[in-house]
């Protein structure tokens, strides 16, 4: 029971990623490179963007 909470938060904070990743400022192709991150190593590719990922738009200053 507890994997099954586990993973349905792993999967909302990468759906969140993957919002925030495309919302973000940074280039077409940064963008699509960190969306394959995220989708294909969820858990380590989440802490990655976390991390040195593109931060969200200038406007949000």
């Amino acid at each position: 029971m507890e994997y099954g909470i586990i993973g349905l938060l792993i999967l909302a904070l990468d759906i969140w990623a993957l919002i925030s990743v495309w919302g973000s400022g940074s280039s077409m192709g940064a963008k699509i490179i960190w969306s394959l991150i995220i989708l294909i190593l969820p858990v380590i590719g989440l802490l990655l963007w976390f991390f040195v990922g593109p931060r969200g738009s200038a406007s949000a200053i």
